[in-house]
């Protein structure tokens, strides 16, 4: 068995978007028996809500489907993070650009969009539900739930070498 896979997930402010793929993921690896051996956390590329919970919108559309968000505080992205996490998954090409230019190269392969792994090349980027309405937190989720599947199938390989 392989060591240990840390996976960031990345948006803007870390208030809707990314804290919802970790609330998600981490359910998914606990639920695949492999929270000991993945571990996931998200972080935003601004650093508008350092501190702040997600998004009420966004904790009661995961609430809604047994996600419990509670715990999560928005952060900025680290330097560190670029040695730490093996994954960095940006919701969308704007904030892929901005971890591309903080990111030092040697780390560069480790960036990417986390709706590769949905299996759907028409699914690029998670849309941004924050000035919408609350149709587009529950959208959000459809989304990140796919891709979050995805991800641990591609993470199952990793395991079975």
């Amino acid at each position: 068995m392989t060591q240990s896979i840390k996976v960031l997930f990345v948006c803007t402010g870390n208030i809707c978007r990314s804290p919802m793929a970790e609330g998600v993921f981490k359910r998914c690896v606990a639920e695949a028996g492999l929270a000991q051996a993945v571990t996931s956390d998200s972080a935003g590329t601004h650093n508008y809500h350092i501190g702040e919970p997600p998004d009420p919108r966004a904790r009661a559309a995961a609430e809604r489907r047994g996600y419990d968000l509670g715990e999560l505080r928005a952060r900025q992205v680290s330097r560190r993070d670029f040695s730490e996490f093996d994954y960095i998954l940006a919701m969308d090409e704007t904030n892929l650009r901005h971890l591309a230019r903080l990111c030092p190269p040697e780390h560069a392969t480790k960036l990417m969009l986390f709706m590769v792994f949905a299996g759907d090349p028409a699914l690029r980027e998670v849309p941004d539900p924050y000035y919408g309405a609350e149709q587009g937190f529950e959208r959000v989720l459809d989304m990140v739930e796919r891709a979050a599947q995805g991800l641990l199938r591609h993470l199952h390989g990793r395991f079975a070498a």
